[in-house]
């Protein structure tokens, strides 16, 4: 897994409405991104201690595989469906790690 990159994006979803929207959003998203070469998988998470705060993890098999589909014509098509739903409260959209040590 080291050298694997991660990379959350926050999300926000008042109600149950919001809630069902953002989860079909996540859905669209991932059926676009399955077929991105060196994308490994991703989820939809929901904080218990806030349930209004989501966020998507996707996994990725390197750096320059998650730089070349985010620099690629299709990255902002892709995720357009999610957009909405960005979470304003936090700092920065989204984060990226690299993994640095696994078991």
């Amino acid at each position: 897994m080291p050298g694997e990159v991660r990379v959350v994006v926050y999300q926000a979803a008042y109600g149950e409405e919001q809630l069902a929207a953002v989860r079909e959003a996540y859905h669209q998203v991932s059926e676009r991104l399955a077929k991105v070469p060196g994308m490994l998988g991703n989820e939809l998470l929901r904080s218990p201690a806030d349930p209004s705060a989501l966020a998507v993890m996707s996994r990725w098999e390197s750096m320059e595989a998650f730089l070349a589909w985010e620099a690629g014509a299709d990255h902002r098509q892709d995720t357009a469906p999610l957009r909405p739903f960005r979470d304003t409260r936090t700092a920065a959209p989204f984060a990226v790690y690299e993994v640095d040590a696994a078991y």
